[in-house]
């Protein structure tokens, strides 16, 4: 599919994002570890999210839904689960293939985890280590490196571990196998990064607390079903938020959107680069902050964007390169060697899309270095990367003339209504 723009009048009007991918996730997978029956609202049906859904009926759960956000999930308890029949295929989801490689670990029984052509070449080692130190055998292609991944679960010793980078799916796939150890499994990181599984799993019932940049977790809970509303994913709204900054006449507002700390950095880089945007809090949703969002044009100024806020925007920086493309002055991203393993090798991606734009821009081995000016139409690729394609269709809207976005059909793996929304605002004609 081929997404065609051209920079509207003018921006205005509310945009509802859909549901948090991370703790759509999440919700589900400890939902099936729970003792009970779970109901989930808000659920993202994305490609990605129904990837998860998908292999953990391979395991024996029963799910109802996904439908219109709904999803009832009856929780079969830590012991549960049973040996799947086939192959787990987790489509392009790399948190879909990580987290179940904890969960996993711990059973006993023989399972396989595959993906599509881009998961198969994205790192696993990182994850399949530590998990091995805690008992699992764990083999794949290049020396246990990448998918397809064989799992041999099991008994688990718990865990002391310091992450090599603050990695909220290397966390998370810790976690739940450290569900299944007798004893504490101790994680640190080196950075806070995104905390959905600990404010689930506590949320749950599991004893757990957090110590700085440390997570203490008892092993062999018993889980607690529960009621969650999914808030909006700040992810899919930082698209908005953007447009709503760069487009000459704009004014947007942004209903219902995830405001957890450990995931708001895109409102502090796009405030440190002088954006005028407006934030109501509207209280908790099962402990995840949630509020509103008015973004109005804005003159941004370049901005360095490295250290400890990485993490917690890590996913938004395709979309921020486009708002450092037009901005005034320099903007220099560091410490984002984690882009090279994304979707697509974002660095080098993005690189080379927003040059066809003309934008002025040189990559680093850990970021980029972006000079704003002027974006012209273009025709450019999404490289099978849907936040790399809804960000060439933000940049579209303020380029001179027509872009036509080349395989926009990914866009349906964390997006499915983005064209949808984008047109309710007059972003599509």
């Amino acid at each position: 599919m081929d997404l065609h723009i051209r920079p509207p009048a003018a921006l205005k009007g509310e945009v509802r994002p859909p549901g948090d991918k991370s703790i759509s996730h999440r919700a589900a997978i400890i939902a099936s570890l729970a003792e009970g029956h779970s109901e989930i609202s808000g659920f993202l049906e994305g490609e990605d999210c129904l990837s998860t859904v998908s292999c953990l009926r391979s395991l024996g759960v029963e799910l109802e839904g996904p439908r219109n956000g709904f999803l009832r999930v009856y929780g079969r308890g830590l012991r549960g689960f049973k040996e799947p029949d086939d192959v787990l295929n987790a489509g392009n989801s790399g948190t879909t293939m990580r987290l179940l490689l904890g969960l996993l670990a711990g059973q006993p029984f023989y399972s396989v985890l595959t993906g599509d052509a881009s998961l198969r070449r994205r790192p696993m080692g990182r994850v399949a280590e530590p998990l091995r130190s805690m008992g699992a055998k764990i083999y794949g292609r290049r020396g246990g490196e990448v998918a397809p991944l064989t799992v041999l679960g099991g008994e688990l010793k718990p865990l002391s571990y310091t992450t090599p980078v603050a990695s909220a799916q290397l966390k998370s796939a810790l976690l739940l196998a450290g569900l299944y150890a007798e004893g504490e499994t101790v994680i640190s990181e080196p950075a806070l990064s995104r905390d959905h599984t600990e404010r689930l799993l506590g949320f749950c019932g599991a004893e757990l607390k957090r110590d700085g940049l440390t997570v203490f977790l008892k092993g062999r809970p018993r889980l607690k079903p529960f009621r969650l509303e999914v808030p909006g994913d700040i992810s899919a709204a930082a698209f908005f938020l953007v447009a709503g900054c760069i487009h000459p006449q704009a004014e947007i507002t942004i209903e219902n959107v995830g405001l957890n700390p450990t995931r708001s950095g895109v409102l502090d880089v796009l405030r440190g680069m002088g954006a005028e945007i407006l934030i109501s809090r509207e209280g908790e949703k099962e402990g995840e902050p949630t509020g509103k969002i008015l973004v109005r044009t804005s003159r941004l100024r370049g901005y360095n964007i490295k250290g400890e806020i990485i993490p917690r925007l890590i996913d938004e920086i395709p979309v921020l390169a486009v708002a450092a493309a037009v901005a005034e002055g320099e903007t220099v991203i560091r410490d984002a060697a984690e882009l090279r393993v994304k979707e697509s090798d974002r660095i080098a991606a993005l690189t080379r899309e927003l040059r066809r734009l003309g934008a002025h821009i040189e990559p680093l081995p850990d970021g980029m270095i972006i000079r704003g000016g002027e974006l012209h139409g273009a025709e450019v690729d999404s490289h099978g990367d849907h936040r790399l394609a809804m960000a060439l269709a933000v940049a579209g809207l303020v380029a001179r003339g027509e872009t036509v976005v080349r395989g926009a059909e990914c866009i349906a793996i964390s997006y499915p209504d983005f064209c949808r929304d984008l047109a309710s605002i007059g972003g599509l004609g």
